[in-house]
This record gives C-alpha cells, sequence and structure tokens, in this order.
C-alpha cells in the first residue's frame, strides 16, 4: 500500500505560524518523518516553528528532507516518490503560501496520481487568492501569469495583451514579480495600461506590514510621477488589473 502525500502549506514571511496555519495541518506535520522542501534548511526551520505549538513525533535532525527546486531534474522526481510507493507518508513543503501554486511541485504532484499515490492538500494561505479577495475586482473570472519578462518592450506588449484579454472577458489578470523589480512592474504597468484600468498592489500579506491598494492605472501613474511609489521594495507582491 502507498503512502500519502500531504501538500503543507506554509506562512508568507517571519512570525508565528499560529494565526495562518490551521492546528490540524500543523497536527499532521508532526506526524511526519520524511519532507520534499525547496530548500531543506528553511523546511527545518518551518518544522521547528511547528514544534513548538506540537511536538515532532520524529527527532528534527532524523527526519529525512529532500529538495525539490528550480534546478531538480525532472529524472529525479521518481527517485523523490519511491519512498511513498514504499509505503511512507510525505509532506510536500513549499517556502511560502501553497505548494504547487507558482512553485516547482506540480510535477511531483501530477507523478504522483500517474502512480496512485493519494495526494491530500491541506489548508493554508495562498498569496493570490488573499490578494484576489482584497483586490475589489472580478473574483468570479481570473487567470494567474507568473512572472513577465523582463525586457521593457517585451513586458510592455504582454501588459497590453493581458489588459485586452482582460477588457474582453472581464476577467482579472494576477502577476507576480521577483521583489526587488516591484517598482519596474508597477511603472510598466502605470504606463501601459489604459488609464481607466484597474491596477492593485498586494504587499506582505497576512503580514503586520500588510498592504493592499486598488486604484486605475491614472491614478498610479500620477502618483509615481509625484514621487509617491509604494514601499514595497524587496517585499512580495502580487499584481492584479482588471481592464
Amino acid at each position: 500500500m502507498t503512502g500519502t502525500l500531504y501538500l503543507i502549506p506554509n506562512s508568507l514571511g517571519a512570525g508565528s505560524l499560529e494565526p495562518v496555519i490551521p492546528s490540524p495541518v500543523r497536527e499532521r506535520t508532526a506526524c511526519l518523518d520524511y519532507f520534499i522542501a525547496e530548500n531543506a534548511k528553511t523546511a527545518r526551520a518551518f518544522l521547528k516553528a511547528v514544534g513548538a505549538t506540537h511536538p515532532l513525533k520524529t527527532v528534527l535532525q532524523e527526519i529525512a528532507i529532500s529538495e525539490l527546486n528550480v534546478n531538480t531534474a525532472r529524472e529525479q522526481l521518481p527517485t523523490l516518490l519511491q519512498p511513498l510507493l514504499e509505503g511512507r507518508d510525505a509532506g510536500l513543503l513549499s517556502e511560502a503560501g501553497v505548494p504547487a501554486v507558482a512553485d516547482p511541485g506540480a510535477d511531483l504532484v501530477r507523478l504522483a496520481h500517474q502512480h496512485g499515490i493519494t495526494v491530500r492538500p491541506l489548508v493554508g494561505p495562498s498569496s493570490l487568492l488573499l490578494a484576489l479577495m482584497a483586490s475589489g475586482l472580478n473574483g468570479q473570472s481570473f487567470a494567474f501569469h507568473g512572472y513577465l519578462p523582463t525586457e521593457a518592450d517585451a513586458r510592455a506588449s504582454r501588459i497590453r495583451q493581458l489588459e485586452q484579454r482582460s477588457r474582453q472577458e472581464r476577467q482579472t489578470q494576477i502577476l507576480i514579480e521577483t521583489p526587488y523589480r516591484n517598482e519596474a512592474m508597477l511603472e510598466a504597468l502605470a504606463t501601459h495600461c489604459a488609464g481607466t484600468t484597474m491596477v492593485c498592489v498586494a504587499t506582505d500579506l497576512t503580514l503586520e506590514t500588510e498592504s493592499v491598494r486598488t486604484a486605475s492605472a491614472q491614478q498610479w501613474k500620477k502618483e509615481i510621477a509625484a514621487g509617491k511609489m509604494p514601499a514595497f521594495r524587496k517585499r512580495p507582491t502580487v499584481f492584479l488589473l482588471l481592464g
């Protein structure tokens, strides 16, 4: 009989897990002795935080943690699943938020299904859904596009494409950016979107420094020109637009 692959959400930043990770999720996590994570060091820090409220069933130093990140070759995925095929439960742990969404774990989850392994998603924070909830934009129809091109002309073209799609389908478009490029992203959205297009900037969700604001592209452009860029440099941010 195969083990179960638990999809374990992480917090979206530093601080206690209690406000954002439900107790049953921490309890289940504390029972596992094998994890697949993007980074073993940060995974151990997460498990240590779990252990502060729910004692780990296995000593932290004896818990096995295999890494799965952008550098992991597809050929290595079966090896990561082998313990589950031998009957061992495992946790797929994200660096932040939920696994397999804007996260390298999706391929592993698909392979688990192909092998008949039970996959159980656990409750936790998703920055994408939290941003959509707080944006005031269309929550009935939306699409997530990940990162846009970094080259200025290609990024401008992509923004115009997404804005047109948003306008035609009344669909909210959701984007993310490497935190140190947040300012460039907002400037591009304000510059290349029509003035009436609504743009939301959601930063540090679930943290004490959380900030969510929705305004027209025209308003953002005016504020940027006046030197009122949001203080979100190097802070995790989700961008949303609705034409």
